[in-house]
């Protein structure tokens, strides 16, 4: 997937012969011919991903919303010199030639606008977290879905070549049934110091382990977990202010799943995912996010596929071509705001097992614990 670190292995591994990995469409899908235009709402630093994956594609974004018309003025000189700088959402939405809105406001903010957005008719890509309770994004959920538009999370995870290719394999059953996950992460989340996200006391839990959350639930498919334990505690080298320690357990019937967060890893950094099924196992690993070997095992041998690309941006291209594509082809889009809802239920009740040291069912906790 890179040329960094191409050869980075995990350290234990069965013996097996080597074979031929399967060709698994892991990599973005432009739509075939529809092209709209794209408006871009709040210009914060994650958004130049989104653009430089957008112009990669050959997308056409027309305008630039931001408060802070100087961001919106930066991503313009970036990016899109021919599109239009707006300080108000409203002027994007009232355009009859913007069809499709990349709305990447922060979460507390974003709700309103992404309502205003589809009342004006345009397909929507809200940023994630998508929302902070389950109601109201049930609700917008049914609003798209009463006008007939599609509204769909950057839930960008899913798309990073290796969750992509694990996606694929899982899905097209060439492990069997899954049985069990196991996620850990080791890096350093101390960068979160002097920003806005040292102030959210689950920044971990929350905001970063969504992604976790989310792709455990495309591994598991319709298998809705029965309970989750989770736990948050700091680190005693940490610099951040929110608990950088975080894990969760979570139970299905007859398989189980864990995820460990360690965000004050200052040497050996590794980011690992294991599932195994009844008819083989899957595992990727690497020293960060973007740098990962994923590993095929099954009874015809072992399968170390080498994938192109890289989340960033790839990730965020196939949130948006996976919009468009749906679009395109009248369907409910991979990443659709519905099917998110269960990864937010999942994430709800992780956190508020984390606060109240009890397990919690999934669905049952309607609104992020604050």
């Amino acid at each position: 997937m890179s040329d960094k670190h191409p050869d980075y292995t995990c350290q234990a591994r069965p013996a097996g012969e080597q074979v031929e990995a399967p060709q698994l469409p892991y990599r973005p899908s432009n739509p075939r011919s529809y092209r709209p235009n794209i408006g871009l709402i709040a210009c914060g630093a994650v958004t130049t991903t989104h653009l430089q994956a957008y112009k990669a594609a050959g997308y056409s974004v027309v305008a630039l919303c931001d408060c802070m018309r100087e961001r919106a003025e930066e991503r313009r000189r970036d990016f899109y010199p021919e599109a239009r700088v707006y300080t108000d959402y409203r002027d994007v939405l009232k355009r009859d030639d913007v069809h499709v809105v990349d709305i990447a406001l922060h979460a507390p903010q974003r709700h309103p606008i992404i309502r205003a957005a589809l009342n004006a008719g345009k397909h929507v890509l809200s940023q994630k977290p998508f929302v902070l309770d389950l109601d109201t994004g049930l609700e917008l959920v049914e609003l798209a879905e009463k006008k007939n538009l599609r509204l769909a999370v950057n839930q960008n995870g899913r798309f990073a070549p290796h969750f992509a290719y694990m996606r694929h394999a899982i899905a097209e059953g060439l492990i069997g049934t899954p049985m069990s996950a196991h996620i850990d992460i080791h890096w350093d989340h101390n960068w979160i110091v002097a920003t806005a996200f040292d102030q959210v006391h689950h920044v971990i839990l929350h905001d970063f382990a969504i992604h976790w959350f989310d792709i455990l639930c495309c591994f598991m498919g319709q298998r809705q977990p029965r309970r989750v334990f989770a736990s948050l505690a700091r680190s005693p080298s940490q610099k951040a202010k929110p608990p950088l320690l975080g894990q969760a357990l979570v139970e299905y019937d007859n398989a189980q799943a864990s995820l460990v967060f360690d965000g004050d890893t200052r040497f050996g950094q590794e980011d690992r995912t294991f599932v195994a099924g009844n008819h083989g196992s899957i595992q990727s690993c690497g020293p960060d996010l973007s740098h990962q070997q994923v590993t095929l095992f099954t009874a015809r041998g072992v399968a170390r596929p080498r994938l192109e690309g890289n989340w960033f941006p790839d990730g965020f291209h196939g949130t948006m071509a996976e919009l468009l594509c749906s679009i395109e082809e009248n369907r409910e889009p991979l990443n659709s705001a519905r099917n998110n809802l269960r990864s937010l239920a999942l994430c709800f009740a992780a956190v508020a097992s984390a606060e109240t040291g009890q397990p919690q069912v999934p669905g049952q906790v309607r609104r992020l614990p604050q």
